[in-house]
């Protein structure tokens, strides 16, 4: 039976890697439709060879360009949010991947899961956010979201079906990032072309700092506790610099299960466009002997991103949303050079310092308080930027 992908976010890496898997699947797999941001040319390289029914461009000057050119196509082309949500629910699709950077995954998500779309989700934002709603909305079941994230998928096969009840503890792996072994006073001259310089992964700009300030792995911490119903006091952080073991499971008879392989991010993406099947590959494959797999505590003075995600899980409503904003607002204003690497986790506490939590929030509470919580980065931004010079 042929399996019909819908891919949003096909021109950034996990986008051009899910094409690769694709490709590689080869006779079963079809894309019927590609979302991208601003990279149009890339897009219509992809266009003319998978061959879908739709492409959106978020601009619309640069969707307009895209039509002219796929003239000999018959590909129908939309532009910004709405093109996203109209791909999210593309009535060919069965398999929606959501590989959107940010909050702007939050709503083609939810829109992809009310459509009853199986998802294949990379976008961490999308639980991050709005794990809560979706949970109230009963649209976290385990066969219609199938995770991305090499941890997430590793602590799903690692599961195996085992009911909650059988277990005792998630571990999340973690690199460390590019600055593990850093002392407090480098980190704060780190570079972003040093913050960017990810020892083991290929992955976008904002992933790869969020890697570097340990934020990644708070939003894994959320994402888990909404995937797997696991609380947070028994998701532990496990700083593993080999990038392995992907993830694993310890269950309450003291048996831990865990998921290896080579840091690849087209296994786990292999692994939710064949679900539930397995299929060969010629990937790199990992290898026994040689290897030195060493484990350690995370330095939570040093890499504070991590309590500050706890502070958002445990806070609720809102206040996801608004970690999520402040961190989007932070990073990006590091890579421009105009933050500290060790102001990005002042701002964003100072952001959520100042955030009234909205209980029980919906779709449009959580988008006022993402607007919220960057607009009060944005104001923020100038009393932490003064402290630069002096590396506080």
């Amino acid at each position: 039976m042929l399996k019909k992908i819908a891919l949003l976010g096909s021109t950034g890496s996990i986008g051009r890697q899910t094409l690769e898997v694709v490709e590689n699947l080869g006779e079963g797999y079809a894309i019927v439709a590609l979302t991208a941001g601003s990279n149009r040319e890339l897009l219509e390289h992809q266009v003319r060879r998978f061959k879908p029914e739709l492409a959106v461009l978020s601009e619309r000057d640069a969707a307009a360009a895209l039509e002219c050119n796929l003239h000999d196509l018959h590909c129908r082309v939309e532009a910004g949010p709405e093109g996203q949500l109209l791909a999210a629910r593309w009535p060919a699709a069965d398999l929606v991947v959501v590989a959107l950077v940010g909050f702007s995954g939050f709503l083609p998500t939810l829109a992809a899961l009310e459509e009853g779309k199986t998802v294949a989700l990379a976008n961490k934002e999308a639980l991050v956010v709005g794990g809560e709603l979706l949970a109230r909305r009963g649209l976290l079941d385990p066969e219609q979201i199938l995770p991305l994230d090499s941890e997430h998928s590793a602590i799903r096969q690692s599961l195996g079906g085992s009911p909650l009840s059988q277990v005792h503890r998630i571990w999340l792996t973690a690199s460390g990032g590019p600055f593990r072994d850093w002392e407090p006073e480098q980190l704060a001259r780190a570079t972003p072309a040093e913050a960017l310089a990810h020892p083991n992964w290929r992955m976008g700009p904002k992933i790869t700092v969020d890697s570097a300030t340990l934020m990644n792995k708070g939003f894994e911490i959320i994402e888990a506790h909404w995937l797997f119903g696991v609380p947070l006091d028994r998701i532990e952080v496990v700083i593993h610099p080999q990038s392995i073991v992907h993830s694993a499971v310890e269950f309450v008879d003291g048996t831990v299960m865990a998921q290896l392989g080579p840091p690849d991010m087209r296994l786990p993406i292999q692994y939710a466009l064949s679900y539930p099947e397995r299929k060969k590959n010629p990937w790199p494959r990992f290898k026994f002997f040689g290897q030195e797999l060493t484990f350690t505590a995370p330095d939570r003075d040093k890499f504070p991103c991590l309590d500050l995600a706890g502070r958002a899980l445990q806070a609720g409503g809102t206040m996801p949303a608004c970690l999520n904003a402040a961190n989007e607002v932070a990073v990006e204003q590091f890579l421009a050079g105009a933050l500290a690497f060790t102001d990005i986790p002042r701002l964003i506490a100072q952001v959520m310092d100042g955030h009234e939590v909205v209980y029980r929030p919906g779709p449009s509470e959580l988008q006022e308080a993402d607007k919220w919580a960057r607009l009060r980065a944005g104001e923020l931004l100038d009393q932490l930027t003064d402290g630069m010079t002096d590396g506080s």
